[in-house]
């Protein structure tokens, strides 16, 4: 996309890989706003939104960019933090991240940008290397990637730091966020903690989580019990899952992953199963997501393992 002129709107979460894509989309000549996009937050526990807000408007002033706050809590508690509630109580294993690109940064935020009149969204998301985070992409309709721009996406972080540098990017040296989406600070656990309490331990450990030196393999949420083995669950070669989201062919896959930064299981999908090659010692838990992709590397598409 020829880019001088273009209305872009960059999702500015207050860290340094979105800033930087909105200093590159700026010298390619894009007229870029940038957008803080508010997502819900637990009462009563510590929160850096204030702070991380901060420093998006330090970023957009530093850039002499427009600078707009989106909103998006409601979006956020329903799609994000009562999802990830309901499948922890019902014995599953959530990705809250993959729903909050779905409904939140490319759902709410791209709605809000294509209404405000842009002709594209970017976000500092990497897509290629060791950050390569498109295993949480695969939900994302095909229509909003199509007008999606990763100006970071095939960079490695320390060439990012460097043009933030370059760039005299206010927040060239900050941290890395490590939470869940949008909870920044908070742990999963910490969170769980205080929304399901801790009597029953059922509700806050998920199938294949390492207690110990064990695996939960099955729990039981009415009795509050947890199953423990040395091995993380029995072996298999078949992974059924269903909502899938395509992006090509489904029969392009070759590979398949099942929880982000795990290895890549060679295959083939028939039907709504994926049929590993070899019988795997692991297999993700019912609720996780599995992320396909073509022998070109290429993300062919998604779904949720059935169970």
């Amino acid at each position: 996309m020829d880019l001088k002129g273009k209305r872009v709107f960059v999702g500015l979460s207050g860290g340094v890989d979105s800033a930087v894509s909105a200093a590159l989309l700026q010298q390619a000549g894009a007229r870029v706003t940038g957008v803080f996009i508010k997502g819900w937050y637990p009462p009563g526990m510590p929160c850096t939104w204030a702070a991380d807000r901060r420093d998006a408007m330090r970023v957009a002033a530093r850039l002499r960019i427009p600078f707009h706050t989106l909103d998006a809590s409601a979006e956020y508690k329903q799609y994000v933090i009562d999802y990830l509630l309901a499948e922890y109580a019902a014995g599953r294993t959530p990705n809250p991240d993959v729903m909050c690109n779905k409904e939140v940064k490319f759902g709410a935020f791209y709605r809000y940008a294509m209404t405000s009149g842009a002709d594209a969204i970017a976000t500092g998301h990497y897509i290629k290397g060791e950050k390569d985070q498109r295993y949480f992409l695969w939900a994302v309709p095909k229509a909003v990637l199509e007008k999606t721009l990763f100006p970071v996406g095939m960079m490695d972080k320390s060439h990012v730091r460097a043009l933030a540098r370059k760039y005299r990017i206010p927040v060239a040296e900050k941290k890395d966020s490590q939470g869940v989406c949008f909870l920044g600070a908070v742990s999963v656990k910490e969170f769980l903690e205080q929304e399901l309490g801790t009597a029953n331990p059922a509700l806050l450990h998920t199938i294949g989580q390492r207690v110990g030196d064990e695996y939960v393999v099955a729990k039981d949420v009415v009795r509050g019990l947890l199953t423990l083995s040395s091995n993380r669950v029995a072996p298999t070669q078949r992974i059924p899952f269903t909502q899938a989201n395509w992006f090509m062919d489904p029969e392009r896959a070759v590979s398949a992953q099942c929880r982000y930064r795990s290895a890549r299981i060679s295959g083939r999908i028939h039907g709504g199963v994926f049929i590993a090659e070899q019988v795997q010692a692991e297999t993700s838990a019912p609720g996780q997501s599995i992320v396909f992709y073509d022998k070109s590397d290429a993300l062919v598409g998604g779904g949720i393992i059935a169970g």
